[in-house]
């Protein structure tokens, strides 16, 4: 067999009607880089839902589509896992959705693993395990173009009648590719069997031993391989995981996707910021009452507009760190730098975890369940709020643009980007130093397990998927902008417009307010910061979101005398702090706790309230130390 089942060619999935009441539930189940998130992309389109499930932080996401003939089919993307022994959270929501024991989950009237055509080994087990639930199941042998590269062929036919389930192939990133798929979901739907799982528990140690060895003589039966690796992969790897060029060729890598982050966003950020600013002069001109006006264009317009002008910059770091994991270079750098992670007490797995906090520190901390040992996840969750996460950006972009120079240095590299990439580097620096304390001061034992990866093919990304996962953290983005970040920039509008000035006042209406009372009762903690109360008053809100300091910025100096656009905000500050007061903001918000998201999250993972108040207070600590220093240092050096 040459490893297809013969098919007349069918038309691509079309979108479900909206009304889903009588749609078939299909469960994806699989082990993790199998493909299933393609093939779940490449099935739904863009009628996906992502939620978390109630109760953790597990994410769910759910499709919507039509096969061809014309059953609505609504279909679940279940976190990866090797076996329903479930070692981890994410392991415990598939295993329980599978069983049906998630009171919020319908029963799923299909089940289809998923597996790697290339790497069937360990997959074939789980869909052992699966047999043994008895919900009806269908086997999807994926990236079996991969498969064919490498010389291995797999006898469809043998393999499901040795299972005693349907087997189809299917390429997820091709068009066509799941047309098999999509034919024998209809007939497994409509020849299934309400099996009982009552009798179903958790596979024990010799029974996953002999569920192994069935799964090697499956193999044996059903598969004809040469052994031979992908010569691409083995080429690339020659190069990519050498020890010295590597980490070069993984440094460049950083290197260009914070030069990006500045330079290709600039376009879209003018675009965007003359948008708000026009908009802003619309309402300023509009028939209102005044403190009306003020509040929708110095409160609603400015503050939010100037956080969402970075919408760009967020966007483009997603786009890299999606593409570097399309790819299948996020287990290489993995690898890479285990060896430096462990002299600093960090489990090489962790590296995927920590740069997810580039992003969001969130994923981050939720990805740490990929580390097996207790105690090097906690490690790494303490020190994932440390990596710049995309929050940052707006802060960072404000003060490199207000006060560093837009320059060339050596001729081709932005001075604003380099100092982008310095602040990067000293939160990962940060991170190593703080796990490497953590782990001889919270528990002094090494780590005991040797660092295993298994190392995917390279793969092409596939376009589709690539934007439909940027375009998910858009929207979340955007989402953010649009609660917690609106609802603190009005809490902030109120604070500085409230009370009013005294009958005869001749200073400006802003120093009266409850805004300025806050700030100035903070300031005999923050003076010796080089901080003044208009930062001060920024902070607070900043607890929620990082982001809202620029826009309460943005509010403050604006009702101020000031400009609200991203660029003036810059332009007052320049003209209004010294250097040394800048670099100290930029080294307090490197270190800072300024996400409650972030610590409810590790509130959660933990499952203790210790452990987000050693972040909390450890980062508050560290952050007024290197504000501090850096302050003192700037000052006696003239830049003060």
């Amino acid at each position: 067999m040459n490893g297809d089942i013969s098919v007349a060619p069918l038309p691509r999935a079309e979108q479900a009607p909206e009304s889903t009441a009588a749609a078939a539930i299909v469960a994806l189940v699989g082990n993790p880089n199998c493909g299933k998130t393609a093939l779940f992309n490449a099935l739904t389109g863009s009628r996906q839902k992502v939620a978390n499930y109630p109760g953790v932080t597990v994410e769910k996401k759910t499709g919507q589509f039509t096969t061809p003939a014309g059953r609505a089919i609504k279909v679940v993307d279940l976190p990866g896992t090797y076996s329903l022994r479930a070692r981890s959270p994410d392991e415990e929501i598939t295993r329980d959705a599978v069983l049906g024991r998630l009171a919020t989950e319908a029963v799923p009237d299909l089940i289809v693993c998923v597996a790697d055509a290339s790497n069937l080994r360990l997959a074939l087990r789980l869909v052992l395990e699966l047999k043994h639930v008895g919900r009806p199941l269908l086997l999807s042998l994926n990236m079996m173009d991969i498969a064919r590269k490498r010389g291995i062929e797999i006898d469809i036919d043998r393999l499901s009648a040795a299972l005693g389930i349907p087997v189809v192939s299917s390429v997820a990133v091709r068009r066509g590719g799941t047309d098999g798929l999509l034919a024998e979901l209809d007939r497994a739907l409509d020849r299934r069997l309400q099996a009982g799982v009552s009798d179903w528990h958790a596979p024990n140690a010799s029974e996953l031993r002999s569920g192994q060895r069935e799964a090697d003589r499956l193999l044996r039966l059903a598969v004809r391989s040469e052994g031979r690796l992908d010569p691409g992969t083995a080429k690339a790897d020659a190069l990519l995981l050498h020890p010295v060029a590597g980490l070069v060729i993984l440094l460049a890598i950083l290197f260009v996707m914070f030069q990006a982050v500045f330079a290709w966003a600039r376009p879209l950020m003018d675009a965007i910021s003359d948008g708000f600013t026009w908009f802003g002069a619309l309402v300023g001109e509009a028939p209102l009452p005044e403190i009306l006006r003020s509040f929708l264009k110095d409160g609603v317009i400015a503050g939010v507009g100037s956080v969402i002008v970075f919408l760009p910059q967020i966007t483009i770091l997603f786009f890299f760190i999606l593409l570097l994991e399309d790819l299948g270079y996020m287990a290489r750098a993995a690898f890479l730098m285990d060896k430096i992670m462990g002299g600093a007490g960090l489990h090489g797995r962790a590296f995927i975890p920590l740069l997810s906090s580039f992003a969001c520190a969130i994923p981050g901390i939720m990805a740490t369940r990929v580390i097996d040992d207790r105690r090097d996840r906690l490690t790494t969750i303490l020190v994932a709020p440390l990596m710049t996460c995309s929050a940052r950006i707006p802060v960072y972009t404000l003060i490199i643009s207000a006060f560093i120079p837009d320059r060339q240095v050596w001729g081709v590299v932005g001075l604003q980007g380099l100092v982008m990439f310095g602040l990067y580097a000293v939160g990962i620096v940060g991170a190593l130093v703080v796990s490497f304390i953590a782990k001889r001061l919270f528990w002094r034992t090494n780590a005991g397990e040797p660092f295993m990866l298994e190392l995917p093919d390279y793969k092409i990304p596939q376009l589709k998927s690539l934007l439909l996962g940027v375009w998910a953290r858009a929207l979340a983005f955007l989402k953010r902008a649009g609660t917690t970040i609106l609802s603190m920039m009005i809490l902030i509008w109120v604070l500085a417009s409230f009370p009013q000035p005294p009958d005869g006042a001749t200073g400006p209406a802003i120093n009266y307010s409850l805004a300025a009372m806050i700030g100035n009762a903070i300031a005999p903690l923050t003076h010796p910061l080089g901080f003044n109360w208009q930062i001060n008053v920024a902070l607070v809100p900043g607890m929620a979101a990082r982001e809202v300091a620029v826009g309460a910025l943005g509010t403050i100096y604006s009702i101020d005398g000031g400009e609200s656009a991203a660029d003036k905000i810059g332009q007052v500050l320049s003209g209004q702090w010294s250097l040394a007061t800048a670099l100290a903001f930029l080294a307090w918000y490197i270190f800072a706790p300024q996400c409650a998201s972030t610590l409810a999250v590790i509130r959660r993972e933990t499952g203790s309230w210790k452990w987000m108040a050693v972040t909390f207070f450890y980062m508050l600590a560290l952050a007024y130390a290197a504000a501090f220093a850096v302050f003192q240092v700037a000052s006696a050096l003239g830049a003060g």
